[in-house]
Protein backbone atom coordinates (compact mmCIF):
# COMPACT_ATOMS: atom_id res chain seq x y z
CA UNK A 1 0.00 0.00 0.00
CA UNK A 2 2.45 2.27 0.65
CA UNK A 3 3.99 1.93 -3.14
CA UNK A 4 1.00 3.36 -4.52
CA UNK A 5 1.00 5.99 -2.07
CA UNK A 6 4.61 7.08 -3.03
CA UNK A 7 3.31 6.71 -6.55
CA UNK A 8 0.43 8.83 -5.97
CA UNK A 9 2.84 11.85 -4.16
CA UNK A 10 5.35 11.14 -6.82
CA UNK A 11 2.32 11.44 -9.60
CA UNK A 12 1.28 14.71 -7.62
CA UNK A 13 4.35 16.02 -7.58
CA UNK A 14 4.70 15.72 -11.13
CA UNK A 15 1.84 17.30 -12.49
CA UNK A 16 1.75 20.28 -10.13
CA UNK A 17 5.85 21.14 -11.69
CA UNK A 18 4.12 20.72 -15.14
CA UNK A 19 0.86 22.59 -14.68
CA UNK A 20 3.58 25.64 -14.09
CA UNK A 21 5.06 25.36 -17.06
CA UNK A 22 2.10 25.94 -18.97
CA UNK A 23 1.34 29.03 -20.90
CA UNK A 24 -1.88 28.71 -22.95
CA UNK A 25 -5.34 27.12 -23.25
CA UNK A 26 -3.78 24.41 -25.54
CA UNK A 27 -1.02 23.54 -23.36
CA UNK A 28 -3.29 23.43 -20.15
CA UNK A 29 -6.11 21.48 -22.15
CA UNK A 30 -2.95 18.76 -22.97
CA UNK A 31 -1.95 19.24 -18.99
CA UNK A 32 -6.12 18.46 -18.37
CA UNK A 33 -5.98 14.93 -20.52
CA UNK A 34 -2.56 13.49 -19.58
CA UNK A 35 -3.00 13.86 -15.86
CA UNK A 36 -7.28 14.31 -15.29
CA UNK A 37 -8.29 12.61 -18.03
CA UNK A 38 -10.33 9.26 -18.15
CA UNK A 39 -7.08 7.42 -19.38
CA UNK A 40 -4.77 9.05 -16.89
CA UNK A 41 -3.27 7.69 -14.05
CA UNK A 42 -5.34 8.82 -11.35
CA UNK A 43 -8.46 7.84 -12.52
CA UNK A 44 -6.85 4.35 -13.53
CA UNK A 45 -5.58 4.05 -9.76
CA UNK A 46 -9.42 5.08 -8.90
CA UNK A 47 -11.08 2.36 -11.27
CA UNK A 48 -8.49 -0.04 -9.51
CA UNK A 49 -9.58 0.06 -6.35
CA UNK A 50 -11.84 -2.86 -6.52
CA UNK A 51 -8.60 -4.96 -6.81
CA UNK A 52 -7.27 -4.10 -3.13
CA UNK A 53 -8.10 -5.79 0.28
CA UNK A 54 -11.03 -3.54 1.64
CA UNK A 55 -8.49 -2.09 4.99
CA UNK A 56 -5.99 -0.92 1.94
CA UNK A 57 -9.46 0.53 -0.64
CA UNK A 58 -10.16 2.94 1.48
CA UNK A 59 -6.79 4.55 2.52
CA UNK A 60 -5.42 4.48 -1.14
CA UNK A 61 -9.08 5.69 -2.63
CA UNK A 62 -9.36 8.75 0.25
CA UNK A 63 -4.96 9.75 -1.15
CA UNK A 64 -5.99 9.38 -4.71
CA UNK A 65 -9.13 11.64 -4.19
CA UNK A 66 -7.22 14.14 -2.31
CA UNK A 67 -4.57 14.48 -5.19
CA UNK A 68 -7.25 14.82 -7.58
CA UNK A 69 -8.74 17.39 -6.07
CA UNK A 70 -6.06 19.70 -5.38
CA UNK A 71 -4.88 19.21 -9.07
CA UNK A 72 -8.50 20.28 -10.49
CA UNK A 73 -8.07 23.18 -8.01
CA UNK A 74 -4.75 24.30 -9.31
CA UNK A 75 -5.91 23.81 -12.70
CA UNK A 76 -8.76 26.33 -12.03
CA UNK A 77 -5.76 28.72 -10.72
CA UNK A 78 -4.12 28.09 -13.66
CA UNK A 79 -6.57 28.64 -15.83
CA UNK A 80 -7.25 32.22 -14.38
CA UNK A 81 -4.15 33.04 -14.25
CA UNK A 82 -3.56 32.31 -18.00
CA UNK A 83 -7.00 34.27 -19.03
CA UNK A 84 -5.72 36.90 -17.33
CA UNK A 85 -2.56 36.93 -19.21
CA UNK A 86 -4.53 36.92 -22.68
CA UNK A 87 -6.63 39.47 -21.61
CA UNK A 88 -3.80 41.79 -21.25
CA UNK A 89 -2.23 40.81 -24.43
CA UNK A 90 -5.54 41.79 -25.72
CA UNK A 91 -6.18 45.20 -24.11
CA UNK A 92 -2.66 45.96 -25.04
CA UNK A 93 -3.37 44.98 -28.76
CA UNK A 94 -6.61 46.82 -29.56
CA UNK A 95 -6.87 49.66 -31.77
CA UNK A 96 -9.07 52.40 -30.81
CA UNK A 97 -10.37 52.98 -33.94
CA UNK A 98 -11.93 56.59 -32.94
CA UNK A 99 -8.00 57.85 -32.68
CA UNK A 100 -6.61 59.52 -35.56
CA UNK A 101 -4.44 57.54 -37.86
CA UNK A 102 -0.83 57.81 -38.06
CA UNK A 103 0.44 59.98 -40.90
CA UNK A 104 1.81 57.33 -43.47
CA UNK A 105 5.19 58.49 -45.27
CA UNK A 106 4.63 58.93 -48.81
CA UNK A 107 7.48 58.28 -51.59
CA UNK A 108 8.60 59.85 -54.45
CA UNK A 109 9.14 59.69 -57.81
CA UNK A 110 13.08 58.91 -58.30
CA UNK A 111 14.82 62.25 -59.63
CA UNK A 112 15.94 60.48 -62.84
CA UNK A 113 12.40 59.24 -63.42
CA UNK A 114 10.72 62.83 -62.73
CA UNK A 115 13.51 64.42 -65.22
CA UNK A 116 12.32 61.67 -67.94
CA UNK A 117 8.78 62.30 -67.46
CA UNK A 118 9.40 66.49 -67.40
CA UNK A 119 11.44 65.92 -71.05
CA UNK A 120 8.77 63.52 -72.33
CA UNK A 121 5.72 65.88 -71.49
CA UNK A 122 7.73 68.95 -73.07
CA UNK A 123 7.92 67.19 -76.34
CA UNK A 124 4.50 65.28 -76.24
CA UNK A 125 2.86 69.05 -76.25
CA UNK A 126 4.86 69.76 -79.31
CA UNK A 127 3.40 66.37 -81.19
CA UNK A 128 6.12 64.04 -80.65
CA UNK A 129 5.10 60.70 -79.42
CA UNK A 130 6.69 58.28 -76.58
CA UNK A 131 8.18 55.09 -77.83
CA UNK A 132 10.54 52.23 -76.36
CA UNK A 133 12.49 49.64 -77.42
CA UNK A 134 14.61 46.55 -76.13
CA UNK A 135 17.37 47.32 -73.65
CA UNK A 136 19.17 43.98 -74.96
CA UNK A 137 19.51 44.86 -78.83
CA UNK A 138 21.24 43.44 -81.96
CA UNK A 139 24.25 44.92 -83.19
CA UNK A 140 22.36 45.97 -86.29
CA UNK A 141 20.25 48.42 -84.66
CA UNK A 142 23.16 49.93 -82.37
CA UNK A 143 25.69 50.15 -84.78
CA UNK A 144 24.88 48.96 -88.35
CA UNK A 145 21.75 50.78 -89.36
CA UNK A 146 23.46 53.95 -87.52
CA UNK A 147 26.04 54.53 -89.59
CA UNK A 148 28.65 52.39 -88.07
CA UNK A 149 29.69 49.27 -89.34
CA UNK A 150 31.95 46.60 -87.98
CA UNK A 151 35.51 49.04 -88.66
CA UNK A 152 34.00 51.87 -88.35
CA UNK A 153 36.34 54.23 -85.56
CA UNK A 154 33.29 55.85 -83.69
CA UNK A 155 32.68 52.25 -82.09
CA UNK A 156 35.99 52.84 -80.14
CA UNK A 157 33.83 55.88 -77.85
CA UNK A 158 31.15 53.15 -76.55
CA UNK A 159 32.70 50.19 -74.45
CA UNK A 160 30.36 47.53 -75.27
CA UNK A 161 28.89 45.04 -72.97
CA UNK A 162 28.60 41.94 -75.67
CA UNK A 163 26.06 39.39 -74.92
CA UNK A 164 26.37 35.52 -76.41
CA UNK A 165 23.31 34.25 -77.99
CA UNK A 166 23.08 31.43 -80.36
CA UNK A 167 20.34 30.26 -82.55
CA UNK A 168 20.18 27.26 -84.73
CA UNK A 169 22.38 29.16 -87.93
CA UNK A 170 24.95 29.87 -85.18
CA UNK A 171 26.18 32.73 -82.92
CA UNK A 172 24.34 36.23 -83.47
CA UNK A 173 25.86 39.36 -82.27
CA UNK A 174 23.98 40.67 -79.24
CA UNK A 175 24.54 44.00 -76.77
CA UNK A 176 23.66 45.65 -74.19
CA UNK A 177 22.55 48.90 -75.96
CA UNK A 178 24.81 51.87 -76.03
CA UNK A 179 22.58 54.65 -76.58
CA UNK A 180 18.76 54.99 -76.72
CA UNK A 181 18.98 55.46 -81.20
CA UNK A 182 18.15 51.92 -82.01
CA UNK A 183 14.50 53.20 -81.27
CA UNK A 184 14.98 55.81 -83.97
CA UNK A 185 15.64 52.53 -87.00
CA UNK A 186 12.86 50.07 -85.62
CA UNK A 187 10.46 53.14 -85.54
CA UNK A 188 11.07 54.35 -88.96
CA UNK A 189 11.21 50.23 -90.02
CA UNK A 190 7.85 50.38 -88.83
CA UNK A 191 6.09 54.02 -89.29
CA UNK A 192 6.86 56.02 -92.23
CA UNK A 193 6.87 59.33 -92.19
CA UNK A 194 5.33 62.13 -90.84
CA UNK A 195 6.85 61.07 -87.81
CA UNK A 196 7.46 62.69 -84.45
CA UNK A 197 9.17 60.70 -81.47
CA UNK A 198 10.77 60.61 -78.28
CA UNK A 199 12.65 57.18 -76.82
CA UNK A 200 13.43 57.67 -73.25
CA UNK A 201 15.23 54.84 -72.01
CA UNK A 202 18.63 52.92 -69.79
CA UNK A 203 21.80 52.83 -71.60
CA UNK A 204 24.65 50.35 -70.65
CA UNK A 205 28.33 50.83 -71.43
CA UNK A 206 31.36 48.75 -70.06
CA UNK A 207 33.26 51.35 -68.26
CA UNK A 208 34.73 51.70 -64.80
CA UNK A 209 32.27 54.09 -62.74
CA UNK A 210 33.36 57.25 -61.22
CA UNK A 211 32.14 60.61 -59.94
CA UNK A 212 31.05 61.60 -63.62
CA UNK A 213 30.52 57.64 -65.40
CA UNK A 214 28.24 55.50 -65.19
CA UNK A 215 28.21 51.75 -66.39
CA UNK A 216 24.18 52.42 -66.58
CA UNK A 217 22.56 55.55 -66.88
CA UNK A 218 18.92 57.14 -68.95
CA UNK A 219 19.05 58.33 -71.99
CA UNK A 220 16.28 60.45 -74.23
CA UNK A 221 16.80 59.93 -78.25
CA UNK A 222 14.49 62.24 -80.37
CA UNK A 223 13.83 62.53 -83.88
CA UNK A 224 11.45 64.04 -86.64
CA UNK A 225 11.35 62.63 -90.07
CA UNK A 226 8.93 64.31 -93.29
CA UNK A 227 9.42 66.17 -96.60
CA UNK A 228 11.30 69.98 -96.29
CA UNK A 229 12.27 69.20 -92.35
CA UNK A 230 15.47 71.63 -92.64
CA UNK A 231 18.11 72.80 -89.53
CA UNK A 232 15.91 75.49 -88.68
CA UNK A 233 13.24 72.61 -87.47
CA UNK A 234 16.35 71.20 -85.36
CA UNK A 235 17.03 74.69 -83.83
CA UNK A 236 13.38 75.75 -83.12
CA UNK A 237 12.35 72.26 -81.64
CA UNK A 238 15.57 72.71 -79.25
CA UNK A 239 15.58 75.71 -78.35
CA UNK A 240 12.04 75.81 -77.21
CA UNK A 241 12.62 72.66 -75.41
CA UNK A 242 15.36 74.55 -73.40
CA UNK A 243 13.24 77.35 -72.45
CA UNK A 244 10.46 75.11 -71.44
CA UNK A 245 13.09 72.96 -69.27
CA UNK A 246 15.61 75.10 -67.91
CA UNK A 247 13.50 79.05 -67.61
CA UNK A 248 12.54 81.22 -70.60
CA UNK A 249 15.51 83.34 -70.34
CA UNK A 250 17.76 80.84 -71.53
CA UNK A 251 20.06 81.51 -74.93
CA UNK A 252 21.46 78.80 -76.83
CA UNK A 253 24.50 78.26 -78.85
CA UNK A 254 24.67 75.92 -81.44
CA UNK A 255 28.38 74.40 -82.52
CA UNK A 256 29.54 71.41 -84.98
CA UNK A 257 30.38 68.54 -83.80
CA UNK A 258 30.62 65.00 -85.25
CA UNK A 259 28.03 61.55 -84.52
CA UNK A 260 28.47 59.13 -87.74
CA UNK A 261 24.48 59.26 -87.81
CA UNK A 262 23.45 62.35 -88.38
CA UNK A 263 24.83 65.73 -90.90
CA UNK A 264 25.45 68.05 -90.21
CA UNK A 265 26.10 67.38 -86.00
CA UNK A 266 25.75 69.91 -83.88
CA UNK A 267 26.09 69.95 -80.27
CA UNK A 268 23.62 72.47 -78.07
CA UNK A 269 24.61 73.84 -74.72
CA UNK A 270 22.84 76.81 -73.23
CA UNK A 271 23.76 80.00 -70.95
CA UNK A 272 25.15 79.10 -67.43
CA UNK A 273 21.95 79.21 -65.21
CA UNK A 274 24.26 79.91 -61.90
CA UNK A 275 26.55 82.79 -63.09
CA UNK A 276 24.40 83.84 -66.42
CA UNK A 277 26.79 83.25 -69.36
CA UNK A 278 29.97 85.16 -66.96
CA UNK A 279 31.59 82.29 -66.16
CA UNK A 280 32.35 79.82 -63.46
CA UNK A 281 32.54 76.78 -61.71
CA UNK A 282 29.74 74.97 -62.70
CA UNK A 283 30.08 75.55 -66.60
CA UNK A 284 33.97 76.04 -66.25
CA UNK A 285 34.72 79.07 -66.69
CA UNK A 286 33.06 79.04 -70.04
CA UNK A 287 29.85 81.07 -69.50
CA UNK A 288 27.83 77.77 -71.18
CA UNK A 289 26.92 74.06 -70.73
CA UNK A 290 26.41 71.79 -73.24
CA UNK A 291 23.19 69.93 -73.08
CA UNK A 292 22.61 67.34 -75.70
CA UNK A 293 23.87 66.37 -79.43
CA UNK A 294 21.94 66.74 -82.02
CA UNK A 295 22.05 67.02 -85.97
CA UNK A 296 20.35 66.04 -89.30
CA UNK A 297 19.96 62.25 -90.03
CA UNK A 298 22.51 60.79 -92.53
CA UNK A 299 20.55 60.15 -95.90
CA UNK A 300 22.07 56.46 -95.39
CA UNK A 301 20.47 55.94 -92.38
CA UNK A 302 17.11 57.14 -94.07
CA UNK A 303 17.82 54.81 -97.04
CA UNK A 304 18.34 51.91 -94.79
CA UNK A 305 15.02 51.98 -93.17
CA UNK A 306 13.45 52.09 -96.61
CA UNK A 307 12.49 55.95 -97.03
CA UNK A 308 13.84 57.76 -99.39
CA UNK A 309 16.56 60.53 -98.40
CA UNK A 310 15.51 62.70 -101.83
CA UNK A 311 12.09 63.59 -100.44
CA UNK A 312 12.41 63.25 -97.01
CA UNK A 313 14.67 64.62 -94.70
CA UNK A 314 14.44 64.79 -90.48
CA UNK A 315 16.33 65.63 -87.48
CA UNK A 316 17.96 63.90 -84.37
CA UNK A 317 18.59 64.75 -80.90
CA UNK A 318 19.61 62.48 -77.55
CA UNK A 319 20.49 63.64 -73.81
CA UNK A 320 21.81 61.96 -70.89
CA UNK A 321 18.80 62.27 -68.21
CA UNK A 322 21.10 62.22 -65.30
CA UNK A 323 23.09 65.57 -66.27
CA UNK A 324 19.95 67.53 -66.25
CA UNK A 325 19.44 67.05 -62.56
CA UNK A 326 23.27 67.08 -61.93
CA UNK A 327 23.27 70.65 -63.36
CA UNK A 328 20.29 71.89 -61.83
CA UNK A 329 20.82 70.53 -58.19
CA UNK A 330 24.48 71.25 -58.15
CA UNK A 331 25.04 67.12 -57.59
CA UNK A 332 28.90 66.32 -57.57
CA UNK A 333 28.91 62.56 -58.33
CA UNK A 334 26.37 60.54 -60.77
CA UNK A 335 26.94 57.69 -58.82
CA UNK A 336 24.05 58.79 -55.99
CA UNK A 337 21.63 58.34 -58.49
CA UNK A 338 21.82 54.57 -58.38
CA UNK A 339 23.01 54.32 -54.72
CA UNK A 340 19.76 53.65 -53.38
CA UNK A 341 20.21 56.27 -50.43
CA UNK A 342 17.28 57.53 -48.60
CA UNK A 343 19.21 60.28 -47.60
CA UNK A 344 19.76 61.65 -50.87
CA UNK A 345 16.43 60.66 -52.47
CA UNK A 346 14.40 62.53 -49.94
CA UNK A 347 15.75 65.38 -51.06
CA UNK A 348 13.56 65.51 -53.99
Amino acid sequence: MSDEIDNIAELEHQAKDELKKTKSADELEAWRVRYLGRKSKIVNILRSLAGYPIEQRKTIGEYANKAKIGLTAQMSYQKGHIDSSAHQILERAKIDVTLPGEPCQLGRLHPTTRTIKEICDIFVSMGFQIVEGPEVEWEYYNFEALNMPAEHPARDGFATLWVDYQTETGARPMLMRTHTSPVQIRTMEKIKPPVRVVAPGRVYRYEATDATHEWMFSQVEGFAVDRNITMADLKGTLFEFARRLFGQDRKCRFRCDYFPFVEPGVEIAIDCFMCGGKGCRLCGNTGWIEILGAGMIHPEVLRGCGIDPEEYSGFAFGMGVERIPILRYGIDDIRLFYANDLRFLKQF
